[in-house]
């Protein structure tokens, strides 16, 4: 596996970190020696999290806070900050998938929450980062697409619009921040299996992949680190695909869970 020295002390922020990719993201950074703020909606999960990275003497804090809110993001920042000076590495990690509604389901409600979790979430938590980069010169910030961004996935409008949204996000970031010494880039998933798929899940939702099987929030860690790392020092305003070939092919990984069968009949419009 790659070391990255010039990460050792760090102070790396990553949202959404009490569970899969997040997660892993966390304890990979850890073990290149930086300093880990853990956040996640649920308190819980950011502090098991932290155990994980403390038990083998990494340092961690918790910072759980909802990214959807500016007061509770500058409070977490303020957290960060009062114990380890400020955020070099940001990690936009945290995002709601679901619930997984057909439009004709969907309702105003639904479409907000996505939106300010996934969106918004991302602009509050970088604008917040930002400033103290650009006074030290540097910093880099790494958001978290989808294959949802250039392609859609059935029953998930909110969610590809706002993965859609992040990747312009990214490219106007580093255009804005470019000049201040700050990289913007993003992560492109493919199908990461970050619930503990039962086996025939996993086989299928692989077997048209072409590296032939499922991903795992692992494989998300070392494009993480190199993008973070001196090494990618001229990479900015990209997005780099981690999804196996996925996207490459022209035949469709199976990543579809709503079927047109499960679709709301005309009837009950």
């Amino acid at each position: 596996m790659s070391h990255y020295p010039d990460l050792a002390n760090k102070v790396v922020l990553v949202t959404g970190a009490g569970s899969g990719i997040g997660q892993a993201l966390a304890n990979r950074f850890a073990d290149q020696g930086a300093r880990v703020a853990v956040n996640d909606v649920d308190i819980e999960a950011a502090s098991r999290t932290c155990a994980q990275i403390s038990d083998v003497g990494g340092a961690a804090m918790s910072v759980p806070c909802d990214v959807a809110s500016g007061e509770q993001v500058g409070v977490m920042f303020d957290q960060v900050e009062s114990e380890w000076g400020h955020v070099e590495v940001l990690v936009n990690n945290a995002g709601l998938v679901g619930p997984m509604l057909h439009f004709f389901e969907a309702n105003e409600e639904w479409w907000r929450r996505i939106i300010d979790v996934n969106l918004t979430g991302h602009f509050l938590c970088s604008h917040r980062a930002a400033r103290p980069m650009a006074r030290a010169g540097e910093g880099i910030i790494i958001n978290m697409s989808s294959g949802g961004a250039t392609r859609a996935h059935r029953s998930f409008t909110a969610y590809d619009a706002t993965k859609g949204g992040i990747e312009a996000f990214t490219r106007a970031l580093a255009l804005d921040l470019g000049p201040y010494g700050i990289r913007v880039n993003a992560l492109m998933p493919g199908s990461i299996d970050t619930s503990g798929l039962d086996a025939d899940q996993r086989i299928l939702r692989g077997e048209n992949v072409p590296m032939g099987r499922i991903g795992e929030p692992f494989d998300m860690t070392g494009p993480a680190l190199f993008l973070a790392s001196n090494d990618a020092g001229y990479v900015t305003g990209d997005v780099i695909k981690v999804d196996g070939g996925m996207l490459a092919q022209q035949r469709s990984a199976t990543v579809d869970i709503m079927p047109p069968s499960d679709f709301p009949p005309v009837e009950d419009l």
